[in-house]
């Protein structure tokens, strides 16, 4: 298991972490998204959409219909879990079938129902810290991640510890 954490001071950075993203995850990964009203979720999906090849504006919060599924370099499945009840109601989506695929799936509010997540995921919990900054602590577990934390470790500026956290910007 390898823990990143990342503060970007703006929207520019959320979406240049989105590229990184778009270009390194591997087909088939899934991404729990976890963080409060507002943190970013859906920002940080919008901007790996838009490098994957889907047209700017179509991707949205699938808080009311639970999946979107996006048509891009490859497909992306985004799955909201905050409206469900239940783990039952999440695995009615039959979510493994969009694990197994070729896609890349993510899923907000995934800290709901972990028991339904695959063992190999990418979990992204988002914080805000300020108007615009959010933190992101990325945490890999499995290896089929070990290119994306590489890239990231490269790209942006790293730390691996909230005890010695301090603000960085790019």
């Amino acid at each position: 298991m390898t823990e990143l954490i990342i503060d970007v001071s703006d929207l520019s950075a959320t979406d240049y972490l989105g590229r990184l993203l778009a270009e390194t995850l591997p087909d088939g990964s899934v991404v729990a998204l976890m963080g409060t009203l507002g943190s970013g979720k859906t920002r940080l999906v919008q901007s790996v959409a838009h490098y994957s090849g889907i047209e700017e504006g179509i991707v949205s919060s699938p808080t009311f219909v639970l999946l979107h599924e996006y048509d891009g370099k490859r497909p992306i499945y985004h799955f909201d879990t905050y409206r469900l009840t239940n783990e039952e109601e999440f695995r009615q989506l039959s979510p493994d079938d969009y694990f197994e695929g070729n896609g890349v799936t993510f899923i907000e509010w995934a800290d709901k129902y972990p028991a339904v997540l695959p063992k190999e995921r990418l979990e992204i919990q988002i914080e805000i810290t300020g108007n615009t900054a959010r933190r992101f602590q990325i945490t890999a577990t499995g290896n089929i991640f070990n290119k994306t934390i590489q890239r990231l470790t490269q790209e942006l500026p790293i730390f691996r510890s909230t005890k010695s956290a301090m603000n960085t910007e790019f």
